[in-house]
């Protein structure tokens, strides 16, 4: 079968790999349908992704129809829509224990610590695999896991009908979060620097945006909550700089998420933290979201057809790379289509 495989960066290729086979009771081999690039895939082919090694099958996004099940597998019935969830855990540490396998100790994940889903086939866990209820169109199939990053910073974040959120950052998780926040009967403001970002978000849903080169955002969040100030902060940012915005932004016993996974260390004061008794929490993939994502799809509250920018048929991934490292600010959600 065909495959897309970074060779080493800058260099991507498709590649014939063998078709995967039944091998374990709970293997569930899926057709993969489409899939979307996020900026992981982009770190592993530009080589700024250190958790990735090389050569490396791409692809954490990714859905399609059941091909083939285990015989211990039930309830999942070839021919069925479904989505597969990427993180794969060891079950037995102490996060696995108590339930946060997204943070398992020796957490892999597929198209970054081991060959992903972009390819004709894929095989996974029964327990990773989520079917979908009502037929969609296949290209959205594989858009279900941005989505689940979304429901798991909503989820860290504790947020409920009536919360006010400032999510720092209009791109594909910020603006999944958003919907998700909008779904659970919160008001979202967005602010970003990129004024076309802003645009797609209010039209997806955002109560309010704020570019922030041309107005002051600490001014328009207390238009926002009639001076009360922000209860959640969402940091999808993910600069040292956007975590201590996060921090002075955050009103009295508000929650801060924070996504960042750079090294670099940010100045806080610890004042700042314990005198407004904040809630900083990280965020990281997803912990058993993809049900309520799913709902969300088939219900009409979250639109994976607005998130998606463009499709591509698979063989024009370099186009598709192309795209998003040349013209960032018009690309949402590239999605990559597998048929043929």
């Amino acid at each position: 079968m065909k495959a897309i495989k970074i060779t080493s960066p800058f260099h991507a290729e498709i590649t014939e790999v063998p078709k995967p086979e039944i091998t374990a009771p709970d293997d569930v081999i899926i057709r993969v349908t489409s899939g979307g690039i996020c900026g992981s895939d982009i770190g592993i082919y530009n080589g700024t992704n250190s958790l990735a090694t090389y050569p490396r099958l791409i692809g954490h996004e990714f859905g399609g129809i059941v091909e083939a099940v285990g015989p211990a597998v039930t309830g999942i019935e070839p021919g069925s829509q479904a989505a597969a969830d990427p993180v794969l855990s060891c079950g037995k540490c102490y996060a696995c224990r108590i339930g946060r396998h997204n943070v398992c100790r020796n957490l892999e994940v597929m198209g970054v610590h081991r060959d992903g889903g972009f390819a004709e086939y894929v095989k996974v866990p029964a327990k990773n695999v989520h079917l979908y209820h009502k037929k969609l169109d296949e290209s959205l199939l594989g858009l279900a896991e941005p989505y689940t990053i979304g429901a798991e910073i909503c989820k860290r974040a504790q947020i409920q009908a009536g919360d006010q959120v400032l999510i720092m950052g209009s791109g594909p998780i910020g603006i999944c979060a958003m919907q998700v926040a909008k779904r659970q009967g919160a008001q979202v403001i967005l602010s970003d620097l990129v004024k076309e970002r802003l645009e797609k978000a209010k039209s997806m849903g955002a109560d309010e945006t704020v570019l922030v080169p041309e107005e002051n955002l600490e001014e328009r969040l207390e238009q926002f909550t009639d001076g009360e100030g922000i209860p959640v902060v969402v940091d999808t940012v993910c600069t040292p700089a956007s975590l201590e915005d996060a921090v002075r932004l955050a009103c009295p016993a508000g929650r801060i998420v924070c996504l960042g996974l750079k090294n670099q260390p940010s100045k806080i004061c610890m004042a700042d933290i314990t005198k407004k008794e904040l809630t900083i929490v990280g965020s990281r993939l997803n912990n058993n979201c993809f049900g309520e994502v799913i709902a969300g799809f088939e219900d009409g509250s979250l639109n994976p057809e607005q998130l998606m920018t463009k499709a591509y048929h698979y063989t024009d991934i370099m186009e598709a790379l192309t795209m998003i490292t040349e013209h960032p600010k018009d690309v949402l959600k590239l999605v990559l289509k597998f048929e043929g």
